[in-house]
């Protein structure tokens, strides 16, 4: 078989007796395939080693890793980003630095891993969110690599140290008197083949709309 095609055949020569490709099972009590889908390898005993597997039926079409490890990705169930900062009920203010960040969760951050497996190979993909683009609804966009880092009241006026804003106006005259935001998170997914071979990488975002008023500070006169 031409080493690049993809598909499951019976392993030629079938191994010798007591070979442990046949798992245990007897020669005639069934077949020792390949599955060339997993590396692109050729069908030789020593280059088929983790890609063949023995069937007493005949085994379904070939599956490309690549099919598999979306399989595996569906199965996270990744979810869009949990948006701790900004608060939905909370009221920010014109020039003063807002602190942005997500909670981190398995479906929300990662890392995330699954494996799925068809024809003899099996595909584990592991999941983690490399950034969230923050749109801050006054034409602006905050990309951050990091979750961010939650704001506590030791850190007063300071700017958040990898991840926030700062409204230069007020969102009066915007829809609700509110800003209009979305935070997108874009997961990054690796996948192999187990035990070697095939390996690559997926992406997927998700999205979270956001609300914010931001208003001025109000001075009252003496």
């Amino acid at each position: 078989m031409d080493g690049s095609a993809c598909g499951i055949s019976p392993l030629e020569p079938q191994p010798a007796a007591g070979s442990a490709l046949w798992e245990g099972h007897s020669p005639g009590d069934g077949v020792v395939y390949v599955n060339t889908c997993g590396s692109g390898l050729g069908t030789g005993n020593d280059e088929a080693v983790g890609l063949t597997f023995w069937s007493k039926d005949t085994p379904a079409p070939a599956v490309d890793p690549a099919v598999l490890a979306q399989r595996a990705v569906d199965s996270m169930l990744l979810d869009r980003p949990a948006i701790a900062s900004p608060k939905a009920d909370g009221r920010y203010t014109v020039g003063v630095p807002m602190w942005l960040w997500v909670s981190q969760s398995p479906t929300t951050w990662g890392p995330n891993t699954a494996s799925a497996s068809a024809g003899g190979i099996t595909v584990t993909a592991t999941a983690k969110v490399s950034a969230v683009a923050w749109t801050m609804g006054d034409g602006t966009t905050v990309t951050c690599t990091s979750p961010g880092t939650p704001y506590t009241a030791a850190r007063g006026m300071s700017p958040s140290p990898d991840c926030g804003h700062r409204y230069r106006s007020t969102s009066a005259g915007r829809p609700g008197a509110r800003y209009q935001g979305t935070a997108t998170s874009t997961w990054t997914i690796d996948w192999a083949v187990t035990g070697g071979g095939r390996s690559g990488r997926l992406t997927e975002v998700r999205t979270t709309p956001y609300t914010v008023s931001v208003g001025e500070i109000q001075v009252v006169g003496q």
